[in-house]
């Protein structure tokens, strides 16, 4: 996929978070001016400092009136309050680029720009951000969901590239449930990896996290090349008595380390598995049913 160099444009950076900061260094990189970054607290001017050296620390304001492109890194509850309150101030400008990095959101929540003739984007990379230089090499292998007018939307493509990402169209609609399978796989996954973490470090297994990584990694690759046909365990074996244990085993550790969280997270997954299984015919009626009895008793 090729898009059109754009010309080299007058970046602001609203604000100096893990994010901010990146795609800030990573549009640098490809040779746009960041003319300044909006930073409060002490983390993220540190973070600016390291990652846009001898960029200055600006306010919004200052930053909105220079920038030909703003790069609106805020949280996604408070991104219609901060694009209304420069709106209701400073005012964004005709053709000004205004981009936002929210997975959640598409462009609807960047109207009060819009209205007052900015051209408005969403570019959400799917990546975990550090806010460190380490992540300017994790952008080359990660996508970026895209999301405007279809007449801009070779910007959002052009400025994904730069930051070595690969762009993605994602429509206005769809933009919550794109979140959601993000959130889903990525957040989850730490929860229950941490879980297990818990679970073997309390009966003395030695470095958990390398014991763990193997296994990890050799599940998600299968996963991610061949789908869920690559399931393996007691579940998609309808090891009925194997399962029934887990689930007794997990509640006992659950009351006497007050660890709930394990057990219910547990059962809910297993019996989430259960039904994908049977869905694909890897179980069969008969066994569904032992199964889910087995994590009900």
């Amino acid at each position: 996929m090729s898009f059109t160099q754009p010309a080299r444009m007058k970046i602001g950076v609203i604000s100096a978070g893990k994010v901010g900061a990146v795609l800030g260094a990573a549009l640098r990189a490809a040779q746009h001016t960041i003319v300044g970054v909006h930073a409060i607290s002490e983390a993220s001017r540190e973070r600016a400092e390291m990652l846009l050296p001898g960029v200055p620390l600006r306010s919004i304001p200052d930053i909105v009136q220079e920038a030909e492109v703003v790069l609106l890194a805020v949280p996604d509850d408070t991104i219609t309050s901060v694009v209304e309150g420069i709106a209701h101030t400073v005012g964004w400008k005709n053709g000004q680029i205004v981009f936002h990095t929210s997975g959640m959101h598409g462009i609807s929540v960047l109207e009060p720009a819009a209205a007052q003739g900015a051209i408005c984007l969403a570019i959400h990379p799917a990546m975990t951000f550090t806010g460190l230089s380490l992540d300017l090499a994790r952008l080359q292998d990660t996508c970026c969901a895209v999301t405007g007018p279809a007449p801009f939307l070779p910007i959002a493509q052009a400025l994904s590239v730069e930051m070595g990402a690969e762009p993605v169209t994602i429509a206005e609609t769809d933009r919550g449930l794109y979140h959601a399978a993000l959130a889903h796989v990525a957040n989850h996954l730490v929860t229950i990896t941490g879980q297990s973490l818990q679970i073997l470090e309390s009966i003395g297994v030695p470095q958990p996290a390398h014991y763990l990584r193997p296994l990890l990694q050799a599940a998600l690759d299968n996963v991610l090349s061949s789908g869920e046909n690559m399931l393996t365990g007691p579940v998609a074996r309808a090891d009925i008595q194997t399962v029934h244990t887990h689930a007794q085993e997990l509640s006992q550790y659950a009351q006497e380390e007050n660890s709930e969280d394990i057990s219910i997270a547990y059962i809910a997954l297993a019996q989430a598995t259960a039904q994908r299984a049977h869905a694909r015919g890897a179980l069969n009626d008969e066994q569904l049913e032992r199964v889910l009895d087995a994590l009900q008793r």
